[in-house]
C-alpha cells in the first residue's frame, strides 16, 4: 500500500498521457506563436507498467489527463487496460471535450466510468476569447452527447473568472434541471503560465457561493465528494452543483491523490516543486521492485501541507503539471 508518513493512503492518480492540447486557455497556457514548447507523451508500454503496478500498490481509481488526453493516439486502449488491471475499479477521463464526439464510443466500449468535461462557457465568442480557439460547435455537440449517454459519471468542470464568466452561473446551473450531472464551480490556480493570476480575475469559492445563492436562494446543501467543499441541489433538478475552492481551501489533510506527468515523472503534491523521474527506470526496464522503491520514497515526501511547505509550485501551467 502506498501509504506517506502522515498515514495518508493513496488510491488516485492522475496520468497526463500527453502534454499536449489543442485549446490555449487564457488561465493555462501562453499561445504558440509567444512560447512554442515541445510536447510530451506517455507510451502504451509505460503506463501499461505504472497501471500495475499502482494497482499492486492499492490505487483504485485512474483519471487520464493531459493537456489534452484524447490527443494520445491510444487513449482508448489505455482506458481498456487501466480498466482490466488487476485492483484498479474507475477509470475517469477529464478533456476539454473538441475530440470527444470521434472518440466517446470507442471509450465507452473500453469501459470508461465518467468524464469530466472541462467547459468554461455556453456563450461561443467568450469561448473563443478564453481559449483562443473557435471550437466551441464541437464542445457543445460533446456535451450534448454526454447528457444523453446513460452509464456515464458526467461533471462539467467550470472555472470562474471574475467578469469573463461569472455571469453565467444561472446558465451553468439549468443544465442540472433535467440531467443528472454535477456542474462544479472552481477557482482558478495560480499555474496560468504567467498570465491572468494578477489582473483581479479570480473568483473566490465564497464569491460564487454568494452568486449562486443569490440566483437560486432555494439551494439545498447535499454531501458531495471531498474536494466539492459546497454541493447543492435544487428540488426538482435531477443533477447537483458544486463548489471546488481549488486555491483558497487545503485539502492536504485528506490527500489521497498522485500525479504522473507526459514525461513520466510523479509527483505527490500538487504545490511541492519536488518530483520523482520515473523516466530511465521505465527506459531502462528495471525490475517492479525498483520503480516500487521509487514511487514509495516518492510518497514519503507528499508534504503535510503543500501550501505552506512550497517555496514555488511545481510548474507554470496545469497542462504541464497534468490536469
Amino acid at each position: 500500500m502506498l501509504t506517506d508518513r502522515f498515514g495518508r493512503t493513496i488510491d488516485y492518480v492522475r496520468i497526463a498521457v500527453t502534454s499536449a492540447c489543442n485549446l490555449r486557455c487564457t488561465y493555462c497556457l501562453r499561445d504558440e506563436s509567444e512560447a512554442p514548447q515541445k510536447t510530451q507523451q506517455l507510451s502504451v508500454d509505460d503506463a501499461s507498467r505504472l497501471m500495475t503496478l499502482l494497482g499492486k500498490m492499492g490505487v483504485k481509481k485512474i483519471r487520464f489527463t493531459g493537456g489534452e488526453p484524447l490527443l494520445h493516439p491510444d487513449i482508448a486502449e489505455l482506458v481498456s487496460i487501466a480498466k482490466t488491471t488487476p485492483g484498479i475499479e474507475t477509470v475517469k477521463i477529464t478533456t476539454n471535450g473538441v475530440l470527444l464526439d470521434r472518440h466517446l464510443n470507442a471509450l465507452i466500449d473500453a469501459g470508461l466510468d465518467g468524464v469530466n468535461l472541462s467547459l468554461d462557457t455556453l456563450d461561443r465568442h467568450k469561448f473563443i476569447s478564453i481559449t483562443r480557439r473557435d471550437r466551441f460547435e464541437q464542445v457543445r455537440k460533446a456535451l450534448d452527447r454526454l447528457l444523453a449517454t446513460p452509464g456515464l459519471t458526467v461533471k462539467i468542470n467550470t472555472l470562474m473568472l471574475r467578469g469573463i464568466n461569472s455571469d453565467e452561473i444561472p446558465a451553468f446551473v439549468e443544465l442540472t434541471r433535467s440531467h443528472a450531472v454535477t456542474v462544479r464551480f472552481m477557482e482558478l490556480q495560480p499555474f496560468d503560465d504567467r498570465q491572468i493570476w494578477r489582473t483581479g480575475r479570480f473568483m473566490g469559492a465564497e464569491m460564487i457561493r454568494e452568486r449562486l445563492f443569490s440566483a437560486f436562494p432555494e439551494l439545498e446543501a447535499i454531501t458531495g465528494h471531498s474536494t466539492e467543499h459546497y454541493s447543492f441541489r435544487l428540488t426538482g433538478h435531477r443533477g447537483s452543483i458544486a463548489i471546488i475552492p481549488a486555491f483558497s481551501r487545503n485539502f492536504c489533510a485528506s490527500c489521497s491523490k498522485l500525479r504522473i506527468t507526459a514525461d513520466a515523472r510523479l509527483i505527490a503534491c500538487l504545490y511541492h516543486h519536488e518530483s520523482t523521474d520515473l523516466a530511465p527506470a521505465l527506459k531502462a526496464e528495471l525490475p517492479e521492485e525498483e520503480l516500487k522503491k521509487r514511487m514509495i520514497e516518492a510518497v514519503d515526501q507528499k508534504p503535510k501541507d503543500g501550501l505552506k511547505s512550497s517555496r514555488a509550485a511545481a510548474a507554470s501551467s496545469m497542462s504541464r503539471i497534468g490536469g
